[in-house]
């Protein structure tokens, strides 16, 4: 029988504030990170090299006692590199697959906007589809299965920005940022010595994470609740700024990403407030502005920003 979100709530609790204990920053970083495990999805950081991305992310899996693989996305990286190839093995005088780094439960694709499309493809498939094909054989990824993409939004020379299409792929698209003096001299402290994420250990097992995943799914969400989602969703496809609004799977996301949200920060239902909070970090990748030169990311948040700002909220 699923369990109840009361049920396993001193477990997210547990597991947030384990990441917590290594990754210094901005603590909504830590919820929308586990938001995005709980409601199944995948995040893109887009942020300068050094801000902690890769701690981030080794934080989770080693609080969730899982594999983890990271993959360092560059320019003549193939396909096969991520999901895997089958190679003739002379004892058996037969092909085995020797499966690719995506096969983890918790994978860091490090700079993917350095790759080619076609590789990028094959990892945003595998995303989508929680399974990957080769050589005619379709293979299920280990359960759960956590993606965590970065890029620098700063470097454009041999970049392959990814397309609005493969973004939709993305549940949250978020920025780290720098941490404040005070963080900053935590982060010094910490590891004069030794690397904090050298002590970490688990507090969760995989299948306590397909419990919380199942468990995120009862959280309740009012009728009110539903139809706010939908009319930032019809108002973004009216929107004068915008040349492309919310689809349908970009109103699904915010319901699931607002229900994932409800459950880290300790409730079984969905305040407004939850789906005001990630309006932007779910739909902004998901919009496409009038004007898609430099700067279309903070375009598309501003439009957004407007909708929210004019639509009443329920109560």
């Amino acid at each position: 029988m699923p369990q109840a979100p009361a049920d396993v709530a001193d477990q997210v609790a547990a597991l947030a504030a384990n990441v917590r204990g290594v990754f210094v920053g901005r603590e909504e970083t830590v919820d929308l990170l586990l938001c995005a495990l709980l409601a199944e999805g995948h995040v893109l950081i887009e942020d300068a090299p050094g801000v902690g991305k890769t701690t981030l992310a080794r934080a989770l899996a080693r609080s969730v006692d899982c594999d983890f693989k990271r993959i360092q996305f560059t320019p003549d990286l193939l396909p096969s590199d991520i999901t895997g190839v089958s190679i003739f093995d002379q004892s058996r005088k037969e092909f085995v697959f020797q499966p690719g780094p995506v096969f983890a439960n918790v994978v860091l694709a490090d700079e993917i906007n350095r790759t080619n499309p076609r590789t990028q493809s094959s990892l945003l498939e595998a995303m989508s589809d929680a399974a990957v094909s080769v050589d005619g054989a379709t293979r299920p990824l280990p359960r759960p299965f956590f993606v965590l993409a970065t890029q620098n939004p700063y470097e454009f020379e041999g970049t392959y920005p990814l397309p609005e299409s493969q973004l939709d792929r993305f549940l949250l698209r978020l920025s780290v940022g720098y941490p404040s003096p005070e963080q900053e001299l935590e982060v010094l402290r910490a590891q004069e010595v030794r690397h904090p994420l050298e002590d970490l250990g688990p507090v969760v097992h995989g299948e306590d994470v397909l419990a919380m995943q199942a468990a995120t799914r009862r959280v309740r969400a009012d009728e009110s609740i539903l139809e706010y989602v939908v009319n930032i969703a019809q108002a973004s496809r009216r929107a004068p700024e915008l040349s492309v609004g919310v689809s349908p799977r970009g109103s699904l996301a915010l319901r699931r990403a607002a229900q994932a949200l409800a459950l880290v920060r300790g409730r079984d239902y969905v305040v407004p407030d939850d789906v005001k909070e990630l309006a932007l970090p779910v739909l902004a990748h998901r919009v496409v502005p009038e004007d898609t030169a430099r700067g279309a990311q903070r375009r598309a948040e501003e439009a957004l920003q407007g909708i929210l700002d004019a639509l009443p909220v329920p109560l």
